[in-house]
């Protein structure tokens, strides 16, 4: 019996995807961050205040661990809880002005580095593969 794997665009893209979360995760740690200490400041610094099950939702990460990321960014000084006025049950989470430097630092930096991973593609294979790999998320 053949335990072994043979379609070889599922195994191709998982071993892209795991080279590029490899790749991610050694840049940001050079900003004293984990990769989901980063994800949950880019929400904010891209969506603006928000709530904890928002930016869960956004990173995919359970309630309990988006506390214990918000606790460690927030005695960081990176990030700020408030009650929302209307309904005492929901906090909402903005970037300090300290998150916010942070990120206008990070962001630029960040942006060239994916867009370097990308860039031994032309216009055209850019296109195929956001095609292609759309076509698959549609199916799934």
């Amino acid at each position: 019996m053949n335990r072994k794997c043979s379609n070889l665009p599922f195994l191709v893209l998982m071993q892209t995807s795991k080279a590029i979360h490899e790749r991610i995760k050694d840049e940001i740690a050079k900003n004293n961050l984990g990769i989901t200490e980063f994800s949950v400041l880019e929400v904010l610094y891209q969506k603006g205040k928000q709530t904890i099950q928002q930016i869960g939702n956004c990173i995919l990460i359970s309630s309990g661990s988006m506390t214990y990321v918000i606790d460690k960014l927030e005695k960081r000084g990176l990030l700020c809880r408030n009650a929302c006025p209307d309904d005492r049950r929901v906090i909402h989470v903005t970037l300090t002005d300290a998150g916010n430097a942070l990120m206008d630092e990070i962001m630029p930096k960040y942006h060239e580095f994916v867009n370097s991973m990308f860039d031994s593609l032309n216009s055209d294979e850019e296109e195929t593969l956001v095609r292609l790999l759309k076509k698959v998320r549609d199916k799934v």
